[in-house]
């Protein structure tokens, strides 16, 4: 078949509109589960402080004689500990001519794109404070200790395996030493999850939420319960994933967290983190000076994390992770 001779189509035609949806989709994931999960604080200097106690260890030959005179028992004075203000921040710059003229899917160019670069900076902040193999450091630019830091001296399992260099925890407490990576890695296995629980409730410690990448997510659903799918005919539905795991020790819940290193599973009890924000420097908006035909903003995000008892909580480390 063809069109009747001389019949105007659109391929002739010039005048014709566009046709741009005024929808704008974006797949690019924004989920923090750390930051989501840990508390907020107000920090008032670049060093901000907290305190930790411990009680002395159980004595089980404590029997007094009658009428005794007692003895001052030894006191156990607290630790006070500190981290770093880190300074993250992202810069959106749109043109005159962009802001004025007519725009699909948003009013504002500038609004629009801080926005975005508000989105990433949080993004940005998840992987810093998870993933970033960094001490606390006052040096320029100052760096926050991160989990990496902090997280593992007690509690962490590690690559102990003949072949190549064993991974090592942090030496101390205090987010002045980071966790040295082993040479190989290892399959992350129910029963090197369990010594981290086992060793975050010994110390005390009761971790709630487990973060781990996707393929480590996938393998925790192997863990024992889960060891094959399950399929209910009436629903329809395969159940082949593990979102929560009933320990000896308590309940957690399973997330994944693309944002940390995907070799790390941490088992993190959650009341004991905090990030702190430096006052009034919580995802604030800075105009910048104006730079010939073009409007600046600042997104900046002062912070710092809080470990309030790093007992609490633990991983395993120098996992597989594909």
């Amino acid at each position: 078949m063809a069109a009747p001779s001389n019949t105007f189509t659109t391929a002739q035609a010039v005048g014709n509109r566009e046709d741009l949806s005024d929808m704008i989709y974006r797949i690019d994931p924004t989920d923090t589960p750390f930051m989501s999960g840990a508390e907020r604080e107000k920090a008032t200097a670049v060093y901000h402080e907290w305190q930790t106690q411990a009680l002395a260890a159980a004595n089980n030959a404590n029997a007094q004689v009658e009428g005794d005179t007692p003895t001052i028992t030894a006191v156990t004075p607290t630790v006070r500990l500190g981290n770093y203000t880190q300074i993250s921040y992202k810069v959106a710059s749109v043109s005159g001519t962009q802001q004025a003229v007519e725009h699909a899917g948003r009013d504002n160019e500038l609004a629009y794109q801080e926005m975005l670069k508000g989105l990433e900076l949080k993004r940005d902040m998840e992987a810093v404070l998870t993933s970033a193999a960094q001490v606390k450091s006052s040096a320029s630019p100052r760096n926050t200790g991160t989990l990496l830091s902090w997280v593992g001296l007690s509690n962490g399992v590690a690559n102990t395996a003949s072949s190549g260099t064993a991974g090592a925890n942090p030496t101390t407490a205090d987010g002045t030493t980071q966790r040295t990576d082993a040479t190989n890695v290892i399959a992350f296995t129910e029963s090197r999850f369990k010594q981290t629980l086992n060793s975050c409730w010994t110390n005390g410690g009761k971790p709630d939420l487990v973060m781990v990448g996707a393929f480590n997510k996938q393998q925790f659903s192997t863990f024992t319960g889960r060891a094959t799918t399950t399929q209910d005919t009436k629903s329809k539905r395969i159940v082949a994933s593990v979102d929560f795991y009933e320990s000896d020790f308590g309940k957690l819940k399973v997330v994944g967290n693309r944002f940390q290193r995907p070799r790390d599973a941490w088992a993190l009890q959650m009341d004991m983190f905090a990030v702190a924000f430096l006052n009034g420097r919580n995802m604030i908006s800075i105009p910048l000076a104006k730079l010939g035909d073009s409007d600046q903003r600042e997104v900046l995000s002062e912070y710092t994390l809080v470990v309030r008892n790093e007992k609490s909580s633990g991983g395993v480390f120098d996992n597989t992770s594909s």
